[in-house]
């Protein structure tokens, strides 16, 4: 595995991870009850992107590690996958 691909691989596994990780515990205008006019009530209140920020990054770090190990270590090969998939 190539640099250039780490960082496409790490870079895919860690906005999947995010776009996992946004949904969890919003907190919006509506349940605390200062609605900014102009927006809905649904509009997130607190984003606290940091804090999901380095919550992504925590668990795309060893998801990323695993990952580069399988495809490394060649447990699971191309042709594997081409065998599985051939028939269909």
């Amino acid at each position: 595995m190539s640099v250039m691909s780490a960082i496409a691989l790490y870079g895919i596994i860690w906005f999947m991870t995010m776009f996992i990780v946004l949904p969890f515990r919003p907190k919006t205008q509506g349940d605390v009850g200062e609605i900014v006019p102009g927006t809905p009530a649904s509009a997130p209140s607190d984003v606290q992107m940091w804090r999901k920020i380095k919550l992504v990054t925590f668990i795309a770090t060893p998801t990323f590690f695993l990952v580069a190990g399988i495809i490394l270590s060649e447990v699971i090969t191309y042709d594997m996958i081409e065998s599985i998939t051939r028939g269909r």
